[in-house]
């Protein structure tokens, strides 16, 4: 696969390769979500040491990292020594004379300090008295978040306050997507990021299918391959009660986004859920929604929950529910369920999100003469809008509507959203609104002529 996007990401690394002296960078993020292949691109033209920690006990661990620090430093001695803790191999690494600085990469460092409480302790010495003060860059890297948060970054770690810079690494935006696939259209772009969600380890799989049916068969339906129990093994090396955290994003899926609605599904206090809904979140798997205009967005009572990553998403709407025809081999059944929906239940939603964040491209482009500070929805109890950005130094709101269809979308659209901008309930008095409408399918005629005529109304046309 071709190395896509993490400009920033590498930046960092590099400054942080070119700082003078010692520094340590912490790396995390779910699975699968390249971090490996940053740091593998990151070194591969550097005087690097990679070591793969593994869930065996610290002594295998220290035993393996020896034997790599030993070829990595061509030091048969230390190869054969028997050694009995950490500091040794750090100190005899740091004690070595390099042509260039080096770097010490340990990945899924989580898991020594899984197999060793104190490992943190013991690495915070190491740092201290060993490397702090010498010319090199030291990487920590993991995949189970909650471990490395609490392993490493926050205040109770010993290693608090040690790093000289930390990258969670998120999904790829859909941006990028024409970069894997130059071959695809939009539209088959934005159906490939509706499963895959930014995942390269999804995007891997799914290159090798010539569309997104062909793909969610032969990579999801299949029993034997590591997608169709996904959720599962993204959740268990998180959190304890599985059970609990299926149940919340169960009913989620099935459509319940208020906390009231999620308790009364689940026949749980609402109070009971918050500390499950804190940590989904935390794991990006769940976002909390508010519309856009609200001031006090944590203490708004307009709060709807949502799942946040793609796969998690499609993954709960046809796979979950349909188990027990994929496990009898009634394969076809859950594809014909897919065929049926899969555009209106699920990439129709996704398509917003991904407006959302072409809006953000196109503010910077300067297609307004503000910038907007602010973009979410907006809704009440009647009306909801797909796109609603704010003005926050001035009285511009843009309100807009992102339709996935085949056919264009037309003028009543338009008319639909200017009367449903009425009940938006954001500086009525002094505000300009201004309109954008986003059609998979493009516009009609009579739409576009419109929009030539006005100019406070842009069409996206995304058939192409």
């Amino acid at each position: 696969m071709k190395f896509v996007d993490r400009k920033s990401e590498m930046e960092t690394l590099q400054n942080e390769y070119r700082r003078k002296g010692s520094s340590l960078v912490i790396i995390y993020g779910r699975r699968r979500v390249g971090k490996t292949t940053l740091i593998s691109e990151f070194i591969k033209d550097k005087t690097a040491l990679f070591f793969l920690a593994s869930e065996e006990a610290e002594a295998q661990n220290r035993n393996d990292f020896k034997n790599k620090a030993a070829d990595f430093i061509g030091n048969s001695l230390l190869k054969s020594a028997d050694i009995k803790n950490w500091e040794a191999v750090f100190k005899i690494i740091a004690d070595t004379a390099f042509d260039n600085k080096p770097v010490i990469v340990i990945d899924e460092f989580q898991y020594i300090g899984k197999s060793n409480p104190a490992f943190p302790s013991i690495f915070q010495r190491i740092w201290e008295e060993t490397l702090k003060n010498k010319s090199i860059m030291v990487i920590l890297c993991g995949s189970l978040i909650s471990m490395m948060e609490s392993q490493i970054l926050s205040y109770s770690s010993p290693l608090y306050g040690r790093r000289t810079a930390q990258i969670r690494l998120k999904q790829i935006p859909f941006q990028y997507y024409h970069e894997f696939f130059p071959e695809k259209n939009r539209r088959e772009l934005i159906e490939m990021y509706s499963v895959t969600g930014g995942v390269p380890k999804y995007i891997e799989l799914f290159s090798e299918n010539h569309d997104i049916y062909q793909s969610v068969q032969s990579c999801i339906l299949n029993r034997s391959g590591y997608l169709y129990d996904e959720p599962y093994f993204l959740l268990q090396q998180e959190v304890t009660e599985i059970g609990s955290y299926f149940s919340i994003i169960k009913a989620i899926a099935a459509g319940n986004s208020k906390l009231s609605a999620i308790s009364a599904m689940l026949e749980i206090k609402a109070t009971s859920l918050t500390k499950y809904l804190k940590t989904l979140i935390d794991l990006d798997i769940l976002e909390r929604e508010v519309p856009v205009t609200e001031e006090n967005p944590d203490k708004s009572k307009k709060g709807l929950y949502k799942i946040k990553d793609n796969y998690i998403r499609f993954w709960f709407a046809f796979i979950y529910p349909n188990r027990s025809f994929i496990e009898s081999g009634n394969i076809s059944i859950v594809m014909n369920k897919i065929h049926q929906s899969f555009i209106s239940r699920h990439t129709a939603f996704v398509y917003e999100d991904i407006c959302r964040e072409r809006m953000w491209a196109l503010n910077a482009k300067n297609c307004w003469p503000f910038y907007f500070s602010k973009i979410g929805r907006w809704w009440d109890g009647k009306n909801e809008i797909d796109i609603a950005a704010i003005d926050s130094e001035g009285n511009n709101l843009i309100l807009g509507e992102c339709k996935y269809w085949q056919e264009p979308v037309g003028v009543n659209i338009l008319r639909e959203l200017e009367k449903k901008a009425d009940s938006v309930d954001w500086k009525k008095k002094n505000r300009y609104v201004w309109y954008v409408l986003f059609g998979a399918g493009g516009f009609t005629d009579e739409l576009k002529k419109l929009a030539d005529e006005r100019t406070n109304l842009l069409l996206f046309d995304e058939s192409s």
